[in-house]
This record gives C-alpha cells, sequence and structure tokens, in this order.
C-alpha cells in the first residue's frame, strides 16, 4: 500500500510564540537597622561607617542605635557624619525592615522582632535555642546567616575571615600569657640566637591552623602541625610556600610532641556538630608545667579534653599546671579588625540586595545566596536545624520556584 504524502496548504502560517523572559526588577532602597548588641561579649559591628556611607551614597537609608560600634571604638559621630540616623530607642531600631547584626538575635530581641523582617546575623547554632527559632517563623523573618552564604568563588567570606584573625591572634595571645608579668613560664614566644626555639604545636591545617602557623613561623617558633586531613596538610604547605613538619593525627607521635611544646593550638572543627576531642586528659597532664593551650574549637565544644568556657574577662585557668585559654570568640578581641573585615563582606552584599530589587529577588539570581538562608518567610529552610529541634524543613529551592 503506497503511503500519501502530506499536504501542505498556503494558507498554513508559522508564527512564532510570546516567550516571557525573567525582567530584573528594578533597585529598591533599603532601610537598614543595626542595633548595639547587648550578649555574647560581642563588641564588633557589622558595618564601618565608611561602608555606611557608601550604602547611603547609594540612595540607602541608615539607622544605628546609639552606642553601636562604642566596642569597636565607633562613635556615634562617626556614623552621624556617614549619613546614618542616629537611634536612642531600641524599639525603634527593631522598626527597621532590614536588621543587619553581628551577634544572633537573643531573648531579648524577639519582642521587638517586626513581621515580614529580613535578618543578616552569625547562627551560632551550638547557643541556638527551639523557641527562637519557632518565634522567627512565626514572624514570618527571613534570615541570612554569616556563617553559611558563600561568595561567586564558592568560599565561605565572613567564616575565613574570622578564621583568619583568629589564627593570627593565637600566636599573640601565647606570646603574652607565657610572659613573667602574666605568671607565665617566662617564655618569650619565638627563636633568639644560641636559644632552642620555642616549640609551637598546631592541632588543625584549615583557615585558623594555617594563620596561626604563618605567626609562629614568623616569630622564628618551631612548628608542628597535626590534621587527619593529608590535602589539607598537602593545601598547607604549598598556600605557605615551604615545608613543614606535618602528621596525622597519631596519638602516640601527638601526645610525644604536646610533652615537649611551650604552646598548643586546637584548631580542629567539624563543618556541624561537634569539634572532635584528640588530646586526653592524660596528654594534657604530661604536658610541661606553665605551657599553653589555646582551644579555638571551643566554641563546638573544643579539640582538648580538658577544655571549658572561659570569657574575655575571665580568659584563662589552670589545668595539671597547663594554662587553658578558651574563649570561644577571639575576633571579638580585636573587635575593628573583625569588624572593617564583615564590613568588607556585608557592605558589596547589601548594594547587591538593593540593585537585585530585594533580598528575595536576589535569592532567585544568586544559588550562593542560597546557602546562607535557613529562614525564608517563615519557613525554615536548614536540614540541620530542622532536624536538631525536630521542625518542619521546607526546601528553598521548592519555595522559591513556587513563588514564581
Amino acid at each position: 500500500m503506497a503511503t500519501s504524502k502530506p499536504s501542505i496548504s498556503a494558507s498554513f502560517q508559522f508564527e512564532t510564540m510570546e516567550e516571557t523572559l525573567d525582567i530584573k526588577p528594578q533597585g529598591e532602597k533599603l532601610f537598614i537597622g543595626i542595633p548595639k548588641e547587648i550578649a555574647f561579649q560581642e563588641n564588633r559591628i557589622a558595618l564601618t561607617p565608611d561602608a555606611v556611607g557608601v550604602l547611603v551614597a547609594n540612595g540607602n537609608h541608615v539607622q544605628v542605635e546609639h552606642k553601636a560600634g562604642e566596642g569597636s571604638n565607633y562613635s556615634d559621630q562617626d556614623y552621624a557624619e556617614a549619613g546614618a540616623k542616629i537611634v536612642y530607642d531600641k524599639a525603634e531600631i527593631y522598626k527597621a525592615p532590614i536588621l543587619v547584626k553581628s551577634a544572633p538575635p537573643v531573648e531579648e530581641d524577639l519582642p521587638f522582632l517586626q513581621m515580614n523582617q529580613t535578618i543578616i546575623s552569625p547562627i551560632h547554632l551550638s547557643a541556638l535555642k527551639k523557641h527562637h527559632i519557632e518565634t522567627m517563623m512565626a514572624k514570618r523573618i527571613t534570615a541570612l546567616s554569616f556563617e553559611n552564604f558563600k561568595d561567586d568563588s564558592g568560599t565561605y567570606p565572613i567564616v575565613r575571615s574570622m578564621s583568619e584573625i583568629a589564627g593570627s591572634a593565637v600566636m599573640l595571645i601565647a606570646g603574652q600569657y607565657l610572659s613573667s608579668f602574666n605568671k607565665g613560664k617566662g617564655v618569650l614566644l619565638g627563636g633568639i640566637s644560641g636559644i632552642p626555639p620555642t616549640k609551637v604545636v598546631i592541632v588543625g591545617a584549615g583557615i585558623v591552623g594555617e594563620f596561626a602557623t604563618r605567626n609562629a613561623l614568623a616569630l622564628g617558633a618551631s612548628v608542628k602541625v597535626f590534621d587527619n586531613n593529608v590535602t589539607r596538610l598537602k593545601q598547607l604547605q604549598n598556600n605557605l610556600g615551604q615545608r613543614i613538619w606535618t602528621s596525622v593525627l597519631e596519638p602516640k607521635i601527638l601526645s610525644k610532641q604536646l610533652k615537649t611544646c611551650e604552646v598548643a593550638v586546637g584548631a580542629l572543627s567539624n563543618e556541624f556538630g561537634r569539634a572532635p576531642v584528640v588530646v586526653s586528659e592524660e596528654m594534657v597532664a604530661a604536658m610541661r608545667q606553665g605551657s599553653i593551650i589555646i582551644d579555638v574549637a571551643i566554641d563546638r565544644g573544643g579539640c582538648f579534653e580538658t577544655s571549658e568556657l572561659t570569657s574575655h574577662e575571665n580568659p584563662t585557668f589552670v589545668k595539671h599546671g597547663v594554662i587553658h585559654y578558651c574563649v570561644p570568640n577571639i575576633p571579638s578581641g580585636f573587635a575593628r579588625t573583625a569588624s572593617q573585615a564583615i564590613s568588607n563582606v556585608l557592605m558589596p552584599l547589601i548594594l547587591d540586595v538593593s540593585d537585585e530589587g530585594g533580598l528575595e529577588e536576589m535569592v532567585w539570581h544568586n544559588f550562593n545566596l542560597r546557602e546562607g538562608i535557613y529562614l525564608f518567610k517563615g519557613a525554615l529552610t536548614d536540614i540541620y536545624i530542622s532536624q536538631k529541634f525536630d521542625l518542619k524543613f521546607t526546601d528553598l529551592n521548592l519555595l522559591i520556584a513556587s513563588r514564581r
């Protein structure tokens, strides 16, 4: 049977369908509030006067609570001259649609939070309470955490900056507590001609470990670095541009090195959850009298078994004759530098948010930013928080797609 050829009618026309493009909305001028922090011994401020000046020059409105910059040695006058409005009433500052904080919302902040507010702040998973999240969910808040959002290179820019500061500060702190004036051993941290160099053991080869190593080497100390991640140890050597003594975490080798060191630094941490405890009490008891342990991982529980949380007011305690420094928020002790580092990341981000027409619009275009969103219009979008507190989890990607 012969197949008939298809016939084409001359009256039949092909027309292109209209395509709906995702048009970028017009920029939106933002109204930002910066409260004074009252918790977590927080001295930092998330936006410096220079950053506020740039935001105001771009047409945004910024309110700063009275004395909010005091801990970082920024005066109200500095902010006023940058174009910010100084507010004396706590309730008034919290009326801003966007809050930029250098500490997480705490109990005292909750009554002041507004419906549909946007909060950009740290999250401090270890100190988080269930009813804080529930209150924020009820107020349909959108929240972006410092710790989890990524930049275009796929790194965590604020975490990296804070880790660089903490790592650099570690050797300054060690030097301070080894001196005779602080009832230390009376040892100068570094290398002096004719005297064996001070011995430093660093557990953890991440960013904190790298910057602690840089500073210890610069002072002339002898440095030994432990980590279970061999790739990270290679990366450390590549970044330093020199071969240094490294080892995987083998208890006998670690114990032997700790026995003879003056400074031990704990800089190991898991991405989520508690830091691994790799130095036992027995190992600490075998260390030299007057040596110092600085446990930078204390905000995740610490990696020395003898570590206990201390504060900037009472930073050290002595156990088994060893000085322990276990302050969780080391960068807050160098608040001005830390504020500048945070501000350098947040100011361009907020300008982008303004250009994109608000955070919700920017989240649609910016995939790296999505990683930092843990609440979106009251929906909990962080799987770890939902598992920790047994709260309903909503996938942020599905939420965004459903709103289009």
